[in-house]
């Protein structure tokens, strides 16, 4: 018995202190409470439907744990993972922040979050076509007047919620500068909604051609 106890006695005492030095790591510790701001994921949105509303895209986090998790490059993959497969229709719903949808650190727990629910309004997916509509910064110069002018593509699509579609009536191009024009010229410009839930489906340049005559006296 004596000889097991002896045998890699310095092996065994290495050991010893080794366990010793962890276990006094951990226990000694400091246990910190503090604040993360920290980025939100929408994850698993049917298809056919969408976010209406704006959506935060952080909410901060109260947590607690060991000093050394609480460090800023421990944290620097923490994030908020809210899943939206329950959703199967337009209208609101209100999501809690539990401490499950979190990929908190080991041996951080989640004391609250700010805010703690998050509320959004759902929509369904929608598009249309909307007339294509000129603006100008500036008009013909004096004695010159508008005799033609033409936009293409004349229309384009649009998608977005379906609500949001309703109060789309047409699209407005970038404004145009005629103080200078005198004869035909082409403007390629933007067009543009005033909705930001509303987005073009493609690309979102026009090209408007404008012909300018003397006023007849």
């Amino acid at each position: 018995m004596l000889r097991l106890l002896t045998d890699d006695l310095q092996w065994k005492a290495l050991s010893l202190l080794i366990a010793v030095a962890l276990w006094l790591l951990v226990v000694g510790e400091p246990e910190l409470v503090t604040t993360h701001s920290t980025p939100i994921f929408y994850k698993d949105l049917p298809r056919d439907l969408e976010i209406a509303s704006d959506p935060p895209d952080r909410v901060h986090l109260e947590i607690r744990g060991p000093a050394s998790k609480l460090s800023p490059s421990s944290l620097a993959e923490t994030a908020v993972f809210l899943d939206l497969s329950s959703v199967n229709g337009p209208g609101e719903r209100t999501f809690t922040i539990h401490d499950s949808s979190i990929n908190l650190p080991s041996g951080v727990s989640l004391e609250r979050a700010v805010p703690s629910q998050l509320r959004l309004r759902f929509d369904r997916i929608a598009s249309k076509q909307v007339e294509v509509r000129v603006r100008t910064a500036a008009p013909a110069p004096p004695g010159y007047h508008v005799v033609h002018q033409e936009v293409r593509p004349a229309r384009l699509t649009v998608t977005g919620p379906a609500a949001s579609l309703e109060q789309i009536e047409s699209a407005q191009t970038d404004p145009i500068d005629l103080s200078k024009l005198a004869g035909r010229a082409e403007f390629h410009v933007n067009a543009y909604v005033t909705d930001p839930q509303v987005r073009f489906d493609g690309s979102p340049q026009v090209t408007v051609t404008v012909t300018v005559e003397k006023t007849d006296r």
